[in-house]
């Protein structure tokens, strides 16, 4: 697998040897040794993923910007097994020098590429494709009492969703969130 840093900190692209013949092709999606070996190293601690998720979405479905309040906060290993979706993380760590910027990424079932999302980063996706079944591991457990997000239609983040406003399918929870000024942020800064 070939590990990519992004310009924010604590945010990594990773995209897979596949391996490809006139039968299909094959690809390890995860590996605990391989992980720990070229992740490891570039966040300064060991990663121990607890929980997968998967969910199916149609077209224009937003979900986000979500993330847990310590003690229970995540890092995420994201990926879209078919269709596509754009990925997208914001910093909310305060004091960070990208406190408040995002990474964005396309995410498929075409290029196999995979997300890792850092603790201290608001997470969400948007469907691009007919459909899209999108998973993700975990490295602590859902707990609803510790469910968090910021606005993902926040103006100050500038983030392109690629889907028209009208278009868009948000859940009510996802739709009335404070916007990122206007949440009472729990992440400090530190080096990852």
């Amino acid at each position: 697998m070939e590990v990519i840093k992004t310009e924010i900190e604590g945010l990594l692209i990773i995209e897979p040897r596949i391996f490809q013949d006139a039968r299909g092709y094959f690809f390890e999606s995860f590996s605990q040794r391989d992980f720990d070996e070229q992740v490891r190293p570039i966040l300064g601690h060991t990663v121990h993923f607890v929980q997968d998720n998967e969910s199916m979405s149609s077209y224009g479905v937003v979900r986000g910007l979500h993330y847990q309040n310590p003690p229970f906060t995540q890092s995420k290993l994201v990926r879209c097994v078919s269709g596509s979706v754009l990925d997208v993380a914001v910093d909310i760590r305060r004091g960070s020098p990208t406190f408040g910027r995002h990474v964005a990424v396309e995410l498929s079932g075409e290029n196999h590429r995979q997300f890792f999302i850092s603790k201290g980063f608001a997470h969400g996706f948007a469907v691009l494709s007919e459909k899209a079944v999108f998973q993700y591991k975990c490295d602590e457990f859902y707990h609803p009492e510790a469910d968090s997000g910021i606005q993902l239609l926040d103006d100050s983040l500038g983030i392109d969703w690629q889907i028209p406003a009208d278009r868009m399918i948000m859940s009510e929870k996802d739709r009335v969130r404070a916007k990122l000024a206007d949440t009472p942020l729990v992440f400090e800064y530190s080096k990852i």
